[in-house]
């Protein structure tokens, strides 16, 4: 929103703010804030930052705790949610006394692979075009204890008079049936105020309730932070209605799940690198590449990209998530998608499946952007790897065929092991750092993966009460 912290300043002098709200990412892809009244937020504030305890949030220990969150003046947005007039600030977390970015910083990583993109030399830079996919509900209740185990999801409402989207084929299903219109309506209007551009919105498959919001495709920062936004819209604008929006990818059984596709292209001074109209879909050698490394490392990838124990609720056979590592034509069912649409030489791009907006959103890109750009750089063919091109239903293959194409992880755990052992790729450059790493997947393990694996499921009760 603003070139520098003096524009950004001056801005909130002269347009009546009264709160400065800055926001961070902990290293599962929440936002963290401190709000400051207006009237504090001075320009050394702006240049030197507010200083808060890293080790509360995972980036440091408790006894270095000290950090500086440092707000970065282009990630401004005005934001509608308070009761004051507000302007939102997404921050870097920095070293208390060196300054330097922090190894674990979420927005630190990203702005360190788009330096070591600056200097790969094929490319310098990237565009980026997530696509949002979300459940809205009427209500939510979950309880977890020792001895009661239940969640009750309540879908929007489901008048007699309005014909529902029949299971699994909402895809741009229209009002009435789309009961959520309005709101996505209210979402993308209070977006394009805040400066957040919004390329389309739409019903997603799933029956009552789910959606999808689209970007533009925008730079490396600029698309990571404005998923932070959109996010954070959506939760908002369905809490200020009643209601309640979830990213999580399967939270009801039998629906399609909610995924978060990566559109992704590289450019070298400014010219289009994934573009040769001689090449297969339209793709250049360094595009082919690109999509070697990225299946060549998409088992580790998974830890980042699907790096919650739901993740893998959505990624099984049946539905639009692929579940298997190789690349297509306008295939959904594959990994990497080449759109069939995109045939200008600057919109030549592919699509990354996968991913599910669990993700901490900086982290994955950074992961996906490394991953293909190690794939660049060792010169991998796909077609010798395996990788397809698979122009095909390869769910009509027999299955000793479809043995032969590398799967997916099926579970967090098989995602964790993977990362472990395919991590090198990651710490070129230092964008990610080993303790990082580390940190990373001893959480996924420790916290997530084997804390649930000591829960009963309420469907054991069903399969095994009696026995």
């Amino acid at each position: 929103m603003f070139k520098d912290v003096g524009e950004m300043t001056a801005f909130i002098a002269e347009a009546g703010i009264e709160s400065v709200d800055l926001r961070i990412t902990d290293l599962n892809g929440r936002w963290r804030h401190i709000t400051i009244p207006a009237a504090g937020f001075t320009k050394e504030t702006a240049e030197k930052g507010v200083g808060f305890d890293g080790s509360s949030v995972g980036f440091t220990r408790l006894e270095s705790g000290d950090m500086v969150m440092k707000p970065d003046p282009i990630s401004a947005f005005l934001d509608p949610f308070h009761k004051v007039r507000t302007l939102g600030v997404i921050c870097d977390v920095v070293q208390a006394d060196t300054g330097a970015l922090c190894d674990r910083d979420p927005r630190g990583v990203a702005k360190r692979a788009e330096k070591f993109l600056a200097s790969f030399g094929p490319a310098d830079s990237s565009r980026w075009g997530p696509e949002l996919e979300f459940y809205v509900f009427e209500s939510v209740s979950v309880r977890n204890d020792n001895c009661t185990y239940s969640a009750e999801i309540k879908p929007l409402a489901n008048p007699a008079e309005r014909i529902p989207p029949r299971k699994n084929s909402g895809y741009h299903a229209c009002p009435p049936a789309d009961l959520c219109s309005g709101l996505r309506e209210k979402i993308c209007a209070e977006l394009g105020a805040a400066g957040v551009a919004v390329k389309y919105h739409h019903h997603e498959v799933g029956g009552f309730g789910q959606c999808e919001i689209e970007m533009p495709l925008g730079g490396f920062l600029e698309s990571a932070d404005r998923c932070q936004v959109i996010k954070y819209f959506t939760r908002m604008c369905a809490h200020e209605a009643g209601l309640t929006a979830t990213f999580m990818p399967k939270p009801l059984f039998g629906e399609a799940g909610s995924g978060m596709h990566f559109h992704q292209h590289l450019f070298k001074a400014g010219e289009p690198v994934f573009y040769d109209p001689q090449g297969y879909a339209g793709l250049s050698t360094h595009a082919l590449e690109y999509c070697a490394g990225i299946l060549e490392h998409g088992r580790a990838l998974t830890a980042f990209t699907n790096p919650s124990s739901n993740s893998f609720k959505r990624l099984v056979p049946g539905y639009e998530a692929p579940v298997n590592l190789f690349f297509s034509l306008a295939n959904r069912s594959a990994a990497i998608r080449v759109p069939k649409y995109a045939v200008e030489p600057a919109k030549k791009r592919i699509e990354y499946r996968p991913p599910d907006a669990t993700c901490n959103v900086y982290y994955a890109m950074a992961a996906m952007l490394m991953a293909g750009l190690d794939g660049i750089d060792r010169k991998l063919d796909p077609k010798k790897l395996g990788y397809g091109p698979h122009d095909e239903d390869i769910f009509k293959w027999s299955a000793d065929r479809r043995k032969k194409i590398t799967p997916l992880p099926r579970s967090l755990d098989e995602a964790v092991e993977s990362l472990r052992r395919d991590e090198d790729f990651l710490l070129r450059g230092e964008v990610f750092s080993r303790e990082l790493l580390d940190t990373y997947t001893s959480y996924k393990w420790e916290t997530e993966f084997t804390e649930i694996l000591k829960r009963p499921h309420p469907f054991e009760f069903e399969l095994y009460y009696d026995c």
